[in-house]
């Protein structure tokens, strides 16, 4: 899952939410020298990312990609996960994406202190291009995905991936819908354990 369902999946606890949001900045044992609810929130990172890449709903969405994109596969089903989430909020949330977006940027401009040196670099470039509210859109996630396609040089060709979106849109979604289902509870119970 990307950026938008790992905070969706972190609760109401600003420094799980934090800890969720860097934890890919964060290798090994060094998550110990954060605050404890920030040190949850990067293990439940860990533990959604690990229930994610292990799930069969998943796998069939990433194999679709795999002959075109290779080991991105998996990055971009992140994405265009993230993209159904956006565009179905009001079926997971009460309160509306613009509102919840706004609320988790404020959060990270208070806790800018806090973040790891490349968190504090992309965070300008994510506020400004709105990219979690533009998530819900078929455009914002291709400017997501020509972005990524930016950071790997090229190599990657991300930005295509739009076309398979279109070409199988709904089958997506449905994978979407069903796997999310099953990692909205995965994550409230690992939440509880940690």
């Amino acid at each position: 899952m990307n950026f938008l369902a790992h905070i969706y999946l972190s609760g109401d606890d600003d420094d799980v939410i934090i800890g969720n949001f860097i934890a890919d900045g964060i290798k090994g044992i060094k998550y110990v020298k954060y605050p404890p609810a920030i040190q949850r929130g990067i293990l439940l990172h860990r533990a959604i990312d690990t229930f994610t890449d292990q799930h069969s709903i998943v796998k069939k969405s990433t194999a679709r990609l795999h002959a075109n994109y290779g080991h991105y596969s998996g990055v971009i089903v992140d994405i265009l996960y993230d993209h159904f989430l956006a565009k179905n909020w009001s079926r997971y949330n009460e309160v509306p994406l613009n509102v919840f977006v706004n609320n988790f940027y404020e959060l990270l401009r208070q806790n800018y202190d806090n973040l790891p040196p490349r968190i504090q670099r992309m965070m300008p470039h994510m506020i400004s291009d709105n990219w979690l509210f533009n998530y819900a859109t078929v455009e914002g996630i291709g400017r997501i995905l020509a972005q990524m396609n930016v950071r790997t040089k090229g190599i990657s060709n991300m930005d295509r991936a739009v076309e398979e979106l279109s070409i199988y849109y709904d089958l997506f979604e449905e994978e979407f819908t069903l796997f999310f289902a099953e990692l909205k509870a995965f994550s409230a119970e690992k939440l509880a354990q940690l």
